[in-house]
């Protein structure tokens, strides 16, 4: 099996939290708003209507790779592709269901009859009406027109990189192995791909196999290997008053009143903050829909009016996107990320994946695999935790005892470590006996982790041998 973090990864201790700790930690939080303030950047990538706040929409954020392809490393000489792999979370999506837009419907509809809409808020109903239509015609939790796109740009450009193995495939009568978790949408997005191949050469269709199902391998959080996992999330205490505490302090009260504002005048809004409506939401459950939506919106740009984007940017401010972007990175890093320090459980299940990666590479070098390519279609629940695992960027550094995370002492962003359409790629190269690994993260020339040796300094490529050495491999 291979190996766990490397040095310098979360330090594995006691994890004891006694009351002390638990006071330091509530303490520190207090603190957390203006960390988290000092640490956003001065603005944000543009990238059309609906994305003007991409780094707020954490794991929602649509897909953009990372590096240009022509910046790419050239193989050293003599060396020839001779099999690629990947793992890719599905495209961009509709949400699971429309809860968050019944709810928001169900307070608006409330304030309209009670005449407490702001005129800004007038447009909110009828936003979020065509938005949640929308989504009920693609059908929730399905890829939507966005998602198809970025599943076949990144086949596309992999097509672009390779070539050269796109033609031995053909010429040698490879295969191409199509595996998914069997979830809609990661079935799709390996359909969208293998599609955007053969589109690039008819040739390749033969060569893909039928597309098959691994859910111990694509969705281990919910198999048999991650039972341990599923009991911790259920019932750590550790855990549920670390998100708690997160969630519930003044700044987030703060950011979720500004935000009702937008919509609803000030009179309605301290209803919903005095319970009024308890029995549907409190004041940082309602704004938290409204963030839902605002987040999934760029997901769904294919299927808006004129595919210009849904505009519900304009119910919230900049600065509270931000922070409710914020406390979704927080409650995936707890959730699926590095997590606590001195704790494995939130990837250590991912030992599956990363061993199957070393697995195909090494049937190639052994003479034992007929693969030309083998293409994994899967969930930001099995790509944050194996980003874990690998110590890949942003995703090395736990939150200490009494430190919860913030983004002025932790590199972790959604944005960046999974998400939609995230990928995970090795490429592999052969010149006689001896194979070379490069990894491309979101698209991007990546580094092995820490104490794994690059053939020369500065290179992103990697003898095989070393990397079994690195990450503890078995022989074969």
């Amino acid at each position: 099996m291979a190996a766990g973090p490397p040095p310098g990864h979360p330090a594995f201790t006691s994890g004891q939290n006694d009351a002390s700790m638990r006071r330091i930690a509530a303490v520190a939080l207090v603190a957390s708003w203006s960390l988290f303030a000092a640490a956003m950047p001065a603005a944000h990538p543009a990238h059309g209507a609906d994305d003007t706040h991409h780094y707020s929409y954490s794991t929602k954020a649509p897909y953009e790779p990372a590096q240009h392809p022509r910046d790419y490393q050239r193989a050293p000489r003599g060396f020839v592709p001779v099999f690629t792999e990947n793992v890719s979370r599905h495209g961009s999506r509709t949400a699971t269901d429309g809860a968050d837009g019944d709810l928001a419907l169900r307070l608006w509809e409330r304030a309209r009859r009670d005449g407490q809409l702001t005129s800004q808020g007038r447009d909110f109903g009828p936003d979020v009406r065509a938005l949640l239509a929308a989504m009920a015609k693609v059908g929730y939790g399905k890829l939507s027109g966005r998602g198809a796109q970025e599943l076949h740009g990144t086949a596309v450009r992999m097509a672009q990189r390779l070539p050269q193995l796109l033609r031995t495939i053909v010429d040698d009568g490879e295969s191409i192995d199509v595996v998914s978790s069997g979830q809609g949408r990661a079935v799709d997005s390996g359909t969208v791909f293998t599609s955007a191949l053969t589109q690039a050469d008819p040739a390749l269709k033969p060569r893909i196999g039928p597309a098959r199902t691994d859910k111990d391998l694509l969705y281990f959080h919910k198999s048999a290997g991650g039972a341990a996992y599923r009991d911790w999330l259920a019932h750590d205490q550790r855990l549920a008053s670390t998100l708690k505490n997160l969630t519930d302090q003044p700044a987030t009260h703060s950011a979720a009143r500004r935000v009702l504002a937008r919509i609803f005048q000030p009179a309605f809004v301290q209803r919903i903050v005095d319970g009024e409506f308890s029995s549907l939401a409190d004041d940082v459950t309602a704004a938290g829909a409204v963030y839902s939506l605002y987040s999934i919106a760029p997901a769904m740009k294919a299927e808006s009016p004129h595919g210009r984007g849904w505009h519900l940017d304009r119910y919230l401010a900049p600065r509270d996107a931000d922070w409710f972007g914020y406390l979704n990175d927080a409650e995936e890093f707890y959730e699926k990320g590095p997590s606590f320090a001195g704790s494995d459980i939130t990837y250590k299940m991912a030992d599956v994946l990363l061993d199957d990666f070393f697995k195909q590479v090494e049937a190639k070098r052994n003479g034992t695999s007929t693969l030309g390519a083998e293409l994994r279609f899967t969930h930001a629940e099995e790509i944050i935790p194996l980003a874990a695992l690998m110590g890949l960027p942003g995703s090395t550094r736990a939150a200490a005892p009494g430190h919860p995370y913030t983004y002025g002492d932790n590199p972790w962003r959604g944005t960046s470590v999974a998400p939609l359409a995230a990928n995970i790629q090795w490429d592999v190269f052969r010149r006689g006996g001896t194979y070379l690994v490069r990894m491309l993260y979101n698209e991007k020339e990546t580094s092995f982790k820490a104490g794994c040796r690059p053939i020369a300094e500065g290179s992103h490529f990697y003898d095989l041998e070393e990397l079994e050495r690195c990450f503890g491999r078995s022989d074969g």
